[in-house]
């Protein structure tokens, strides 16, 4: 019986030794791809157009009113967001802006600058005719 014993002690003994390995193995592959996974991920463009939205209005006090432009790069992506600047009645006078958000890849806003500025009733001539 004793051998039972002894022989069973030293079998599970054993066992975590070669367990150990593979589970240390594992856990280093499941890590790695989790980081991966993260550094993969990438904001979905509604996220990005939501926070970049909400980063603009709290940095400049500004509501935003729309996005006219979104485009993906190789850094994050670039938005222009209009803004209502000074509100005027009658609502046409009201003057307006458009400003240039830049997100990077994870949806944080980088920058941003005012591209121009117009009144809301006014056609804008710089991109009238397709030219």
């Amino acid at each position: 019986m004793s051998n039972t014993n002894h022989t069973s002690k030293s079998q599970s003994s054993r066992e975590p030794q070669n367990s150990q390995e593979p589970q240390n193995d594992t856990r280093n592959d499941t890590r790695s791809d989790t980081q991966n996974k993260a550094r993969e991920r990438r904001p979905a463009p509604m996220e990005v157009l939501r926070q970049a939205r909400s980063q603009l209005a709290e940095l400049t006090g500004l509501a935003p009113e729309s996005v006219t432009s979104f485009e993906q790069t190789e850094d994050g992506w670039v938005l222009e967001v209009e803004v209502l600047e000074l509100a005027r009645v009658p609502d046409t006078m009201s003057l307006m802006a458009g400003y240039q958000v830049d997100i990077d890849q994870d949806g944080q806003l980088t920058g941003y600058r005012r591209v121009r500025r117009y009144e809301r009733g006014r056609a804008d001539a710089r991109r009238t005719g397709g030219r």
